[in-house]
């Protein structure tokens, strides 16, 4: 009777907050693809099964993917660092997360540092003189930076039998800059769970479940007013920029294979509600993209990772008139080792599909921090 009613409970909290996240997006005008730089992942594992992650994480990404999930990291501190670069070095992405178990030993604080930044980019503005005459020399660069910081906390609850149910929420500070032109300062929250049996798991995550906000300035001097002016370019003003809910739900299972190998599996959906998408279920406001990861592991010493994920429907290149569309996909692979408390991963990942990929080389490094015991 007691496992009847905290199943049902379980699943009126999700269809009250499913239930929330649309009404809240049918009377509110979101910023589509606002934040993006927050879903770009989190360490070369979990990029590596293709972000397959909100169930099965267990190390110091989970501020990340699931900040229920660091009630795992119990005894020690841990260090989580990841740098990738795209597209032939112009973006550059930086991942940073520390989580450190509390006295309690049933809570644990993360704190997670994340940073994409695209430098060298021209400045055209002045490229075009009054005259009409072109001076290259008027070119200038100015570098756009995206900055996250998410203080953590999760808890964890022994529920019934061999089951544990673990809570967590996320406080998000988001900076952005543009140059000296345009800066915005945002705040969020997240809310999330993680049910954990013998061999599965399932993890919810609640992202942004207050809706983050943007709040954009913009520095423009006379020169500058003037020009946009003169090519009838709008001059920007003071603006919020809002972002939608988004939900995350997932579940894994281990399976034995032999002695020395296990073979994870996880399925994950993603559930946007900003407005229809090119996902594999698209509809307003909600929309539903899936994805898939597996890693076999040796003795729980080295992994091999792969998988599927952000399925499209593209016009078919071979079609001579644009009519025929394809669904495409992007695929992930990777490995990684563990030696005492270091762990190395290794993703390689394709940014764009099939016809004409984009690969990139993705490593992180995983420490254990490891208190020195006290000498009696």
């Amino acid at each position: 009777m007691l496992k009847r009613m905290r199943g049902s409970t379980l699943c009126s909290i999700l269809l009250m907050i499913a239930g929330l996240l649309v009404h809240s997006s049918a009377y509110t005008q979101f910023t589509k693809y606002s934040n993006e730089f927050l879903n770009i992942g989190a360490g070369a594992r979990g990029l590596a099964m293709a972000s397959a992650q909100v169930a099965s994480v267990s190390d110091a990404t989970a501020g990340y993917w699931n900040p229920a999930a660091l009630t795992y990291i119990r005894d020690n501190p841990q260090l989580s660092l990841m740098h990738a670069e795209y597209y032939a070095g112009v973006g550059k992405y930086d991942f940073a997360s520390l989580a450190l178990p509390l006295k309690d030993n049933k809570r644990t604080l993360g704190l997670t540092l994340l940073r994409f930044a695209v430098d060298d980019i021209p400045n055209t503005i002045f490229l075009v003189q009054p005259d009409g005459t072109v001076n290259f020399d008027n070119i200038s660069t100015f570098s756009s930076a995206d900055y996250a910081f998410i203080l953590s906390l999760a808890q964890r609850e022994k529920v019934w039998g061999d089951k544990q149910i673990n809570f967590g929420v996320n406080a998000k500070i988001i900076h952005r800059q543009a140059g000296s032109f345009a800066s915005a300062w945002g705040f969020g929250f997240d809310a999330a769970t993680q049910i954990t049996g013998n061999r599965w798991k399932v993890g919810i995550v609640a992202k942004d479940i207050t809706t983050t906000f943007n709040a954009w300035s913009f520095t423009l001097d006379q020169a500058i007013r003037e020009v946009f002016y003169e090519t009838q370019n709008e001059i920007p003003g003071k603006s919020i920029e809002l972002t939608a809910p988004q939900l995350l739900v997932g579940g894994s299972y281990n399976f034995r294979v032999g002695r020395k190998l296990n073979l994870l599996a996880e399925a994950d959906l993603d559930v946007t509600f900003d407005g229809r998408r090119n996902t594999l279920i698209s509809s307003n406001p909600v929309s539903i993209d899936p994805r898939a990861g597996l890693e076999l592991s040796f003795r729980d010493v080295f992994f091999v990772r792969g998988g599927i994920n952000n399925f499209q429907q593209v016009l078919d290149d071979r079609d001579t008139l644009n009519h025929k569309k394809i669904w495409i996909y992007q695929p992930s692979v990777g490995a990684g080792f563990k030696v005492g408390d270091v762990q190395i991963d290794y993703a390689f990942v394709n940014l764009a599909n099939q016809s004409y990929p984009l690969y990139t080389h993705v490593f992180s490094l995983r420490i254990d921090l490891r208190r020195k015991e006290k000498k009696r």
